[in-house]
């Protein structure tokens, strides 16, 4: 046995807050290590120490094996649990921690080593005679050795980087002429973020669900599994929506793919939580895809259907203790399904963002489940996943569960970035989504480029936001004039005040303007249009109005002059009143000026001064997030500045190329 009373958690964010959560539930002091960039963060403030350990940038705090080690050493911990991503699935770190003395809350070091390589993981499972999907996972990594055997294997096939996941390194090639392309591409990346450009390629099967088991091994032998879920809602290659149990999953398709997961677990000699990932494909058949060695992201939904807190499991089963379970003893009841709420725009290619976050009030009710690790006031970073929270709901069944996900996330209210709140609700609400029918091409199917976009407000949106604008005004207005009357505030000497906005959106503007009616309420009028508005309430970041007789609540926020955002019926809406700006030399800046669309490290530029370019023309790559993005010129032209070069740290906005049109 190995007791402890003290646990160190190697991570930052949801999953550290989560995990504090259960630690100090069952009475251990729980310790947090933390980035200059994260001091005022959730995970720090409710650890009961906390240890600062470096710099923002990961190689220097949160991925410096060192710096964790003398934490722990500092503050007497005696258990570190690595969390998911970061050191997680790192063979060195858990055996450094063990030459400390300290208990690796996590599998042991070979099974870490083994299968977080691809290569070899698959390797391994071919022998223990576990489906795996038809590929290519050699040593010889040259291109002519996978050119050869891409032929063999024929297209379209997926290159993988063999030390990674998170679809960072992994590319779908449809022909054999963009092979080349995607091994280079895919092993810059995989160097990058997995410190390894081992590559093993794939056969692609086409519209597969991805269904993944949840098993836990103790060190007394014992193997089990937690049933599946289901994550085939994904893009670029990373889950955007899990569900448990599966829709189309049926008892003997569960034992058989349970089965396959123990025995997978079991010749490795596992030990605590793991999750091993298949492909199912439209005939029923299952292949294995890759074993993740850590608690997972979307372990929640397993602990909704099942009962069991798989953080105390894995602490019960790091101290030597036995799981206290058979496969007997697992139930699931109900259905879960969680949705991962991400600083990104959908409209451009999910690109991550970050920002301030002016208003972050999460939703509650029957089955609502929020995991989170951001607060009111934080700022959203450009140096780690843009992941921000994860929103969950059970039902008694499927379809309580979606209802109740869908109304959770409309009552979530995050202002100050652009997320994809409303591109989850857009996809619990699809009808094959709906009726349980999603792949893993299911994005790529369902949405236009145009369903991706911001939706343009409707007139009564706007409306709505002129009135909370007027009516937030008027309230502060009145706080710094403590002898001003209410009443007074609306009227002049000549009558009611009239009050103008003018809000642009893409394609064109609303210009409204605000009139207090002598009966009460409010008439916004924009051309010939006019719409009654009503507030019944409005404070505390919430309004309930009625529009031309319809009743609506919403939730807003004011962070500045000029500036509003709503969420109506779960959509956010980000307003700015153009009178109260004048124009910024961005409006006038056309496609030539081309900016770094977020902070990050550039990594490669391709132009230089003199250079003619076309639309769609790869500019550089800019590394930002865990995510390489290229940067692609928007307008034919000569480039005449280059102000950035390889290497540079840029922050959002900064000019990297100056084009001139042709």
């Amino acid at each position: 046995m190995r007791k402890f009373e003290s646990i160190l958690v190697a991570n930052r964010g949801e999953i550290a807050v989560r995990v504090m959560r259960t630690a100090q539930a069952l009475g251990y002091r729980a310790i947090a290590v933390y980035s200059e960039a994260d001091s005022g963060a959730p995970h720090v403030i409710m650890a009961d120490d906390a240890v600062l350990i470096g710099p923002a940038p990961v190689g220097e705090s949160y991925l410096d094996i060192g710096r964790i080690l003398q934490a722990a050493k500092d503050t007497g911990a005696q258990a570190i649990h690595p969390g998911y991503g970061f050191l997680a699935e790192n063979a060195a770190f858990a055996q450094a921690c063990a030459d400390a003395g300290l208990v690796f809350i996590g599998p042991g070091v070979e099974a870490i080593e083994l299968m977080g390589n691809k290569a070899a993981a698959k390797r391994r499972m071919i022998n223990a005679d576990v489906p795996c999907v038809p590929g290519y996972e050699g040593e010889d990594q040259s291109d002519a050795a996978m050119t050869a055997a891409a032929a063999e294997i024929g297209y379209p096939l997926m290159v993988k980087a063999a030390a990674g996941g998170g679809g960072r390194g992994m590319r779908l090639v449809e022909r054999a002429d963009g092979l080349a392309d995607a091994l280079a591409s895919a092993r810059s990346e995989a160097l990058n973020a997995f410190g390894s450009d081992e590559l093993i390629l794939e056969k692609a099967i086409i519209r597969p669900r991805h269904v993944e088991v949840q098993v836990f091994a103790d060190s007394q032998g014992n193997v089990i599994h937690l049933g599946e879920r289901d994550c085939s809602v994904q893009r670029r290659h990373q889950k955007v929506v899990e569900e448990a149990p599966c829709p189309v999953m049926t008892e003997d398709l569960r034992a058989r793919r349970g089965a396959a997961a123990v025995e997978a677990a079991r010749s490795i000699s596992y030990r605590g939580a793991g999750t091993v990932e298949f492909l199912l494909d439209e005939g029923g058949e299952f292949y294995f895809l890759e074993m993740n060695t850590r608690l997972q992201v979307e372990h929640p939904v397993t602990e909704l259907i099942t009962g069991l807190d798989l953080v105390a499991l894995q602490i019960q089963v790091a101290e030597g203790h036995a799981l206290g379970l058979s496969q007997d003893d697992i139930t699931l009841n109900g259905h879960a399904i969680e949705v991962r709420l991400y600083a990104e725009d959908p409209g451009q290619d999910f690109l991550p963002v970050t920002g301030r976050i002016d208003l972050w009030s999460p939703a509650t009710g029957p089955g609502v489940r929020t995991d989170a690790g951001i607060a009111t006031g934080m700022e959203i970073s450009p140096y780690y996943d843009p992941m921000l929270a994860k929103v969950m709901a059970w039902g008694e069944t499927r379809e309580i569960a979606r209802h109740r996900l869908i109304n959770a996330l409309r009552e979530t209210a995050l202002f100050g970035s652009t997320t994809n709140k409303g591109f989850l609700l857009d996809v619990l609400q699809r009808p094959r989504f709906a009726n349980g029918e999603a792949t893993t091409a299911f994005i790529a199917e369902e949405f236009s480029d145009g369903d991706l976009g911001a939706p343009a407000p409707s007139l009564a949106q706007a409306a709505m936001a002129a009135v909370v604008h007027f009516t937030v005004q008027r309230q502060r207005a009145l706080a710094a004039s403590l002898n001003v009357s209410p009443a007074l505030l609306d009227w002049s000497s000549a009558g009611h005040l009239t009050t103008r906005y003018v809000y642009a959106f893409d394609g064109g503007e609303f210009d409204l303007t605000v009139a207090p009616r002598r009966q009460g309420g409010y008439v916004v009028r924009h051309d010939d249009d006019e719409v009654a508005v009503d507030v019944i309430e409005c404070g505390g970041n919430t309004a309930r109005l009625t529009v031309d007789g319809r009743r609506h609540s919403v939730q807003y926020s004011a962070p500045g002059a000029g500036i509003l955002d709503l969420a109506v019926e779960g959509r956010n809406l980000h307003f700015r009143n153009r009178i109260a700006f004048a124009a910024t030399a961005e409006d006038e800046a056309g496609g030539g000026r081309v900016t770094a669309p977020m902070h990050g490290n550039l990594l490669e530029v391709f132009v230089k001064p003199g250079d003619e370019v076309k639309t769609g023309a790869r500019l550089a790559v800019l590394e930002a997030m865990k995510m390489q993005h290229d940067i692609l010129a928007q307008i034919d032209g000569i480039v005449r500045e280059v102000p950035a070069t390889a290497g540079d740290q840029v922050a959002a906005d900064d000019l990297l190329v100056e084009i001139e049109a042709i």
